[in-house]
């Protein structure tokens, strides 16, 4: 039984609800609607977690408790105090990927994250809010940045390139980093299921007739051929019935 294997159907987008504006496609697909119950869910652990407020927490408060302080140490940690003000915008990116990633694991499900494009409309989103804040906050002291200090004037030539390089193709390597992670995990576990599947029903069964549940063993008898040599002679060989 031969079984074939199509690792990359799960990334295809699906209409689900045509809608067309001119000559624009805004159809409503499979990944618009993952990405609707991604945001759903998201609203309801945080309205679910705090909604009571107890002094003990529960389990959805809990839940909700350990997503904020894990989200919120890692701001301080990397940014200081004063990145708390951008606390809102970091955690419902943190949190829109995370469910993004934990439905994708679901069979049948679609994974957001898969395509290109979301990545990357995520990365700029942040590249450019980034960018804006910087230039506000620091005016033209902004490009800074890109002189590194204590370095002769003759390295700035090669060095002032290499940042500016580095520093515009952020957005790219951001959208290309999650896009092929998820990408390649999904089409691996494709992969590595289908061949556990087909193994398991192209797996051999051997029948009570087939050559291995024959077994043989001597016996002697006067009527042995004569071509045989002498020292067997007397010797037939039987097959007994399988165990």
């Amino acid at each position: 039984m031969a079984i074939e294997i199509h690792p990359l159907e799960q990334f295809q987008i699906e209409r689900l609800i045509p809608i067309h504006i001119g000559r624009l496609d805004v159809s409503y697909t499979n990944s618009a609607l993952l990405m609707t119950i991604v945001v759903v869910l998201v609203t309801a652990l945080l309205v679910l977690g705090t909604r009571k407020r107890a002094l003990v927490p529960g389990r959805w408060q809990s839940l909700a408790e350990m997503s904020y302080e894990f989200v919120a140490d890692m701001i301080d940690t990397n940014v200081g105090h004063g990145g708390r003000q951008f606390f809102p915008f970091i955690f419902t990116l943190f949190m829109f990927i995370l469910f993004a990633n934990f439905l994708g694991m679901i069979p049948y499900s679609y994974t957001v994250t898969s395509q290109i494009v979301v990545t990357f409309a995520l990365a700029a989103v942040v590249f450019i809010g980034v960018t804006i804040i910087g230039i506000v906050r620091h005016g033209f002291h902004f490009l800074r940045l890109f002189v590194p200090q204590g370095v002769p004037v003759v390295l700035l030539l090669l060095l002032v390139p290499i940042e500016l390089l580095s520093y515009f193709i952020r957005p790219f390597t951001l959208a290309i980093r999650l896009f092929a992670n998820m990408l390649a995990g999904h089409t691996m576990l494709a992969i590595f299921a289908g061949f556990a599947a087909s193994i398991g029903l192209c797996r051999p069964t051997c029948s009570p007739s087939s050559p291995a549940s024959i077994s043989a063993t001597p016996s002697t008898s006067t009527d042995a051929p004569s071509s045989l040599p002498l020292n067997l002679r007397k010797t037939r060989w039987i097959s007994l019935p399988p165990k």
